[in-house]
This record gives C-alpha cells, structure tokens and sequence, in this order.
C-alpha cells in the first residue's frame, strides 16, 4: 500500500463484483481467458523457455516471452484470490517451480541471454528488455506476496531485485521502463529501501541519451529529455506511461512532490492534446508512439491495448495520490471504450491496436494460428508480441481494487458496477446497469455510529445534469443512496486543431463512445457517403442525415468544389464502439462527416 497519498487502496477481498457489465466480463476472464492464455504459451514455447535453462541455449519467441509467464502467473493470483474467482492453483504451482528453476545463482533471470551461445546479459539494454521482464516478475511476485497464491515467488523476487541493485548500481537504464514501478511495489511488500533507492535511480538516470541511438531517436524511449524536464509524454506510448506510473511511486514513496506535479502536469497535457476520445493513447503505427499534439487521425490510431491498461494503472495512481476524481473519468473512458472492445465475447480473441475508422471489411483471423501484425483486422486468438492479452487478464482479474477507495473519513465509489465494498468504516451494495443505464444505488449494510462521508464519483459529462454525490451523515443498515446520471445520447465535437477530424462529429452516451458500422447501414449504403446533421439531437442507436453521391474522376483533385447529385435522407444506425467487429468483417467509423 501506498505510504502517502489522499486516498487508500483498498484490498483485493474488500470487493465483490456481483454481475452487471464488469461482473461478466470479469467471469469470462477467469473461466476462459486465462486458460486460453496458458495454453497458448505452451504451445508457443514460452513456457518451455523455462525448463533446465543452464542446459540448452534453444529458445522460442521474442527476447520479451518471459513476461507473458509472468503477467499470467500475477493474473492467476488475483484470480484464484478475488472474491468469487476461479483457482488456478495447478498451473501456479507449475509457473512458480519453472522460474524458480531458471534462476541463475546470483539472481539473474531471463531465458534469452546468458546462456551457451546466446547473447551474454544486458548487451542490449535498448531492446533487450531484461529487466522489463523483471519488472513483470517482480509485479507478479507481489500479487502471490499478497494473495498468498504462490508465496515462494516472493523469495525469487528478492533474489531478482539484489542482483538488479548491484548490477545497475552505477549505470544504466532499460529500455523500456517497468521496473521502475515493480521495484517500488516490491520495496512497499518487504520493507528493503534499497529496491526503493533503485527505482529512484532508474527514473534520474533516464532522459541523457545513454542508450544507443537508434533510428526512431532517444525520444521513443523517453530517454532525450530528464523526466522532470518534460512537459508531456512522447515516444514509445506503453514505454511512456510505465515509466509515468513508476515516477508517481517513486514520488509518492520519496516525498518527491515537485516530481509527482510534473508527471501530473505531463499526464493532464498529453490527456488534453495527444489522446483519442476512446481514451486511447498512440497515433503512430510504426514505432507506437504518440503524434504530435492534435494529431490524431482515426484510422491511423494505435490506441494499443497495453496503452489503455498502462493509462489506467498511470491515473488509478494520480487519484490515490492527489484525491483528484476527474482520474476516475480516463479510467471509465478506457475501461469502456477501450478494454471492453480489446476482448471476444467469449474470451478467446484480442484486439491489439484499435482504429476508429475500419476503412475497409477487416480480414477473418485465422482459426487456430497467431497474427504477425497488430492493426486492420479482427480480433485475434494469439499475436506474436502477445503482451495485450495477458495485461489485459491481470486487469480484470484485479479489477475489484480500482473500483473503491477509502480515507479516513469514508468511501469514495470512482467506478460503478454491481458490487459489495467493504471500504471506510462501512459495508455497502451498489446496483446499478452502467453503462446502460444511469441509476447507480448504494445500499448500506453495515455503518458505525459516527458520520461518514461516501462519494460517488460525478463524470464530467454529467456535471451540467447531475448534483454531485457526496453524502455525509450517519447511515443506517438498510438506507439507499441514489444518484441519476443522464444517459441520453449527446454530439461530440474535436477541437479545431485536430486536422484529420476536422468537419466531424462523434455521438456518445454516458462514457461510451458510440460508432457506425456498415453491417447495420441500409443496403448499398456505404459509410464514406454519409453525412450526419448535428442540427438534430442525436437518438439512442440512430442518427439523422444524408447520403451523398461523390463524383468518380481521372484525379481525387479539382481547382473549384464539386457539387455531387442531390444527396439522399438516410438513418444512421449507431451502436457502442466496444460491440463493433462481432458479426463478422466490416466497416466502422466513429467520427463522421457533418452536412
């Protein structure tokens, strides 16, 4: 737990989703995903990487396999530790004993390097990503440390962090940053103030061009300018957020205000200019790494999968540390539009990037074989680099902690979702249908005698519409508190500087993002011909506008403007951005066209 901060975490016992939206989705992720992500990392040999490793120097995947073990492994011990979960207790064993077997003498552990004809260790700190693994070891060492699900990784992990301390005790930086942030939760799980110290080292060091240089430039791996120097992020998206949230623990646990001021001024700059409405975070395919501010072309959108959960992990740590709700908003707006649509219904496909624009019927992945690329096709069982689906597992199955927080004068409810809480003093039900519907209802089941304050969080689009949720008093076992969100669907504009989205609009309903997509349009309609009119408010699944006929020439370009045949009324149908890509390739666009 956090030594400072406004706000407390609460524990993974103290929630229990019990339905609703979160509530399947979350079932789905302990009954399907997991399993799928394990057999698919025996299949790929990912977990095979692991056995006798002084013995043989061949090895299957990336040189960043290791960490699918290991953001599984911590996805199995939240699983088989939340309330309700489903355990996973054979294949954690069976985890815990291959990393403990491949562990070198010294502490070293990573299956590409070091051995009988591979590379020796840390030759290649830009891409090698050694202590990035690390780091995902360490995360999963902390949750067996905290579930109790595999306890003997916590050995492992000091084991890790020794030799990481001696190793980089003068020099150097990975990268890609990760560590930063499991050697601050590993200090805040065994009290060593040295992994805390080599964590602070980590974040001064970067931003001095001591990596090599590469083609894509120090600044996609947040290594040209010092952190506290920067004033928004840039570069690799994923890098940048690890590194965000590993500074705000190193802050927070250091006492370093000035340096958590600057990430949160960094944050709320790149949330303000340099991310897509869905919350999504990279608008460059070739090195995933942040535009430009306001450039945010929607078919050009990454939006990573692993971006969106490094986004809620960066704001989840914000709010705790400066009480500030508005943190609350990225992390609904990710978790709907984003997280929700990154996974199948039944929890066996993944999308790794996500567009806004699906220009042409996305390609049927093939049953049964990993996809080599990232963008412009449906979800997929397995991906070469398959980092998202298992960050993605570890997510849901820790989800309950994100929800609720508590300080010493009650609860604060950032994320609704039919659940029991036990957080500030009190015990209390939430019913509601978020996102579908607006009502949340909190009802009290236990309460000390003295006043309490519970806080709902009140979203931004909601505050013209909505009194804020802040109850103070003392509650009664059995009293209702009940706050109306209004859900009735609303146009969204881009600002101006926003080239690519310029003449669009988007329609939103609560915090989803709604979208069109060709497989409700009417026959022969295509979504590059419509036209929306903002001047009518939009409906629950529909909008109003026209279709239009362009002209088909020799050159897309003219010296006039050409007026097409005259355009036809049409219904746009429109449904949530995280349903699109379910029945089969289509077309889909969220920013459309205006009249």
């Amino acid at each position: 737990m956090p030594s400072r901060g406004v706000l407390r975490p609460v524990g993974l016992p103290q929630v229990r989703l019990t339905g609703g939206f979160w509530g399947r989705r979350q079932e789905v992720n302990g009954t399907a995903t997991i399993g799928h992500n394990a057999q698919w990392i025996d299949r790929m040999g990912w977990s095979g990487n692991f056995r006798e490793p002084l013995k043989t120097a061949r090895r299957r995947g990336r040189e960043f396999s290791d960490s699918e073990v290991y953001k599984l492994t911590e996805a199995m011990c939240w699983e088989s530790a939340r309330p309700g979960g489903h355990r996973h207790d054979a294949r954690l064993n069976e985890f815990t004993e291959l990393i403990k077997n491949a562990q070198a003498p010294d502490g070293y552990l990573h299956t590409a390097f070091g051995r009988p004809g591979q590379p020796r260790r840390y030759s290649d700190l830009n891409f090698g990503h050694e202590l990035y693994c690390n780091g995902h070891f360490l995360q999963a060492a902390v949750a067996a440390a905290r579930t109790q699900k595999a306890p003997e990784l916590l050995d492992v992990a000091r084991k890790v962090a020794d030799h990481i301390c001696v190793a980089f005790g003068e020099a150097g930086i990975c990268g890609h940053p990760e560590v930063e942030t499991a050697l601050v939760e590993l200090y805040r799980v065994t009290g060593q103030r040295r992994y805390l110290e080599m964590a602070a080292t980590f974040v001064e060091r970067r931003g001095y061009r001591t990596l090599a240089e590469h083609e894509f430039g120090w600044g996609y791996f947040q290594d040209d300018v010092p952190v506290k120097q920067a004033e928004v992020f840039h570069g690799h998206a994923v890098r940048a957020l690890y590194l965000a949230a590993g500074a705000v623990d190193v802050a927070v646990e250091t006492g370093d205000d000035d340096l958590l001021e600057k990430i949160r001024k960094q944050f709320d700059r790149t949330l303000a200019r340099r991310t897509y409405l869905t919350g999504g975070m990279g608008s460059r395919h070739l090195d995933e790494s942040y535009g430009d501010d306001f450039q945010l072309p929607s078919d050009r959108s990454y939006s990573e999968t692993c971006a969106g959960v490094a986004t809620i992990h960066l704001a989840h740590r914000l709010l705790l540390a400066t009480g500030d709700m508005r943190y609350g908003d990225i992390v609904d707006r990710i978790l709907h539009n984003v997280i929700a649509t990154a996974v199948a219904d039944d929890g066996r496909s993944f999308f790794y990037a996500h567009t806004l624009h699906q220009r042409t019927p996305a390609e049927v992945p093939e049953p049964g074989h990993e996809r080599l690329r990232f963008g412009g096709a449906g979800r997929a069982p397995w991906f070469e680099v398959s980092c998202c689906p298992n960050n993605v597992a570890r997510l849901l199955a820790s989800l309950g902690t994100y929800l609720v927080t508590e300080d010493d004068d009650g609860a604060q409810v950032h994320q609704f979702a039919p659940m029991r809480a036990e957080a500030g003093g009190m015990v209390f039900d939430v019913d509601t249908a978020y996102p579908d519907g607006g009502t949340v209802t909190v009802t009290i089941v236990e309460a000390p005698p003295e006043p309490r304050t519970l806080t709902l969080r009140l979203p931004q689009w909601a505050k013209e519409d909505a009194p804020e949720g802040v109850f103070r008093r003392v509650f009664r076992p059995g009293e209702q508190l009940r706050m109306e969100l209004p859900m009735r669907p609303r146009w969204t504009f881009p600002d101006p500087r926003a080239d690519a989205l310029r003449g669009c609009a988007a329609v939103e309903v609560g915090p989803l993002v709604m979208c069109a997509e060709s497989t409700d349009q009417e026959e022969g309609v295509s979504l590059d011909e419509v036209q929306v009119d903002t001047s009518v408010a939009p409906e629950a699944g529909a909008v109003k506008g026209r279709r239009t006929k362009p002209v088909d020439d020799d050159w897309p370009y003219r010296s006039h403007r050409v007026s097409t045949e005259r355009p036809d009324p049409v219904v746009v149908p429109l449904l949530p951005y995280h349903r699109w890509a379910r029945r089969g390739p289509s077309t889909m666009r969220i920013w459309l066209p205006t009249t």
